[in-house]
């Protein structure tokens, strides 16, 4: 009976962090929901020519201005850090006696009364990182403030032969910063979060196992 015991236990463990992974990998963070453009008022025409509601200056063209509207965020983010310290520190000391060759202490010889000692301790470190991403992504117009600021979001999911990528964007934007393309750089996105998470064999294969990590964590080395 306790043998079955520790099988069923040992069997939740080594079923637990699997279905914890696939119910991890599964979960869509929420906030990148599409969001749909704002509903107009129909209002009555008055036969003027300006229109509230309709009105887009000439200048604007086709450039994302109202909520709903979409935008594409050309990704060229690139950052590197470099960081690297070392210190060395040394310390000798002695002392020697000469014992008196006569008289009760003369049973002592030179090498009982000499003391010495050393120390010394060297360390270094260094830390390099670099990281990239390109490429292009579509996000909608979630608001629209009062200065003329829009919050952009949204997200691409990639479903291939080896795996899921997901690409999810948000930020805020100045209508000026877009192009008449309706493009603008991420570099010019304040408040930006950039989120590319990949699930699937190659990404598994790249992380160390639920049981190599609990050691890890245990591990003082």
């Amino acid at each position: 009976m306790l043998r079955n015991l520790y099988k069923i236990i040992i069997l939740a463990l080594l079923v637990s962090p699997a279905v914890a992974q696939s119910a991890k990998g599964k979960s869509k963070a929420s906030g990148y929901e599409p969001t749909l453009p704002a509903k107009t008022e129909v209002t009555p025409a008055d036969g003027s020519i300006f229109q509230v509601g309709r009105f887009s200056a000439l200048t604007s063209g086709q450039r994302a201005s109202r909520i709903g509207d979409i935008v594409t965020i050309v990704l060229v983010e690139r950052t590197s850090a470099a960081k690297s310290n070392s210190a060395a520190t040394g310390r000798s000391g002695s002392v020697g006696l000469s014992p008196p060759v006569t008289g009760p202490l003369s049973v002592f010889s030179a090498g009982d009364v000499n003391i010495s000692g050393d120390q010394s301790f060297k360390g270094s470190g260094t830390a390099v990182q670099s990281n990239s991403i390109s490429g292009e992504l579509s996000v909608i117009v979630a608001a629209v403030y009062a200065n003329g600021n829009m919050l952009v979001q949204g997200d691409k999911l990639l479903t291939l032969n080896r795996g899921d990528e997901n690409v999810q964007f948000s930020g805020i934007v100045r209508s000026a910063d877009i192009n008449a393309d309706n493009k603008i750089l991420s570099t010019r996105v304040a408040a930006a979060r950039i989120r590319y998470t990949g699930k699937g064999e190659i990404a598994r294969a790249s992380q160390q196992g639920w049981l190599q990590r609990f050691f890890s964590m245990l591990s003082p080395f």
